[in-house]
C-alpha cells in the first residue's frame, strides 16, 4: 500500500466536532452500518451521510455497499498524521518550557547570592 498523506486541516477539521468524534468511537469497535452510526446521534439521515462525508474526505473512515447497507470502518493510520504533529509540537513546547525553567532557576540563583 502506498504511504497516503492526508490533509492535516482536513483531519483536523473532521475530528472538530463531536459527532464525528462519537462515530470514530463507535467505529473504534470494529466496521458499523450507517444506519447503526445513526441511531444514537438522533440527527436525519441526510446530516449523518455529510459528516460521514467529511469524515470519508479525511481519510480517517472508508465505506463499502453490500446490498442495501452501507458500512463503514475506521482507518487508523490516518490519525497518525495527527499524533505525529501533535508529538512536533510539543517537543518545541516542552523544550520551551525547560529553558524558562532554567532561565528561571538561573535569576533566582544570581539573586539569592546577592543576599
Amino acid at each position: 500500500m502506498a504511504k497516503y498523506d492526508p490533509d492535516l486541516n482536513l483531519v483536523f477539521q473532521a475530528l472538530s466536532d463531536p459527532t464525528r468524534r462519537a462515530m470514530l468511537a463507535a467505529l473504534g469497535k470494529g466496521a458499523v452500518p450507517v444506519s447503526e452510526l445513526a441511531r444514537p446521534t438522533g440527527l436525519a439521515l441526510p446530516t449523518v451521510m455529510r459528516h460521514l462525508g467529511v469524515l470519508e474526505e479525511a481519510g480517517l473512515i472508508a465505506s463499502q455497499k453490500q446490498g442495501r447497507v452501507r458500512t463503514c470502518r475506521m482507518r487508523p493510520e490516518t490519525l497518525e498524521v495527527a499524533v505525529d504533529w501533535l508529538s512536533q509540537q510539543r517537543a518545541i513546547w516542552e523544550a520551551r518550557a525547560d529553558r524558562l525553567e532554567d532561565y528561571v532557576m538561573r535569576l533566582m540563583q544570581e539573586g539569592g547570592d546577592d543576599a
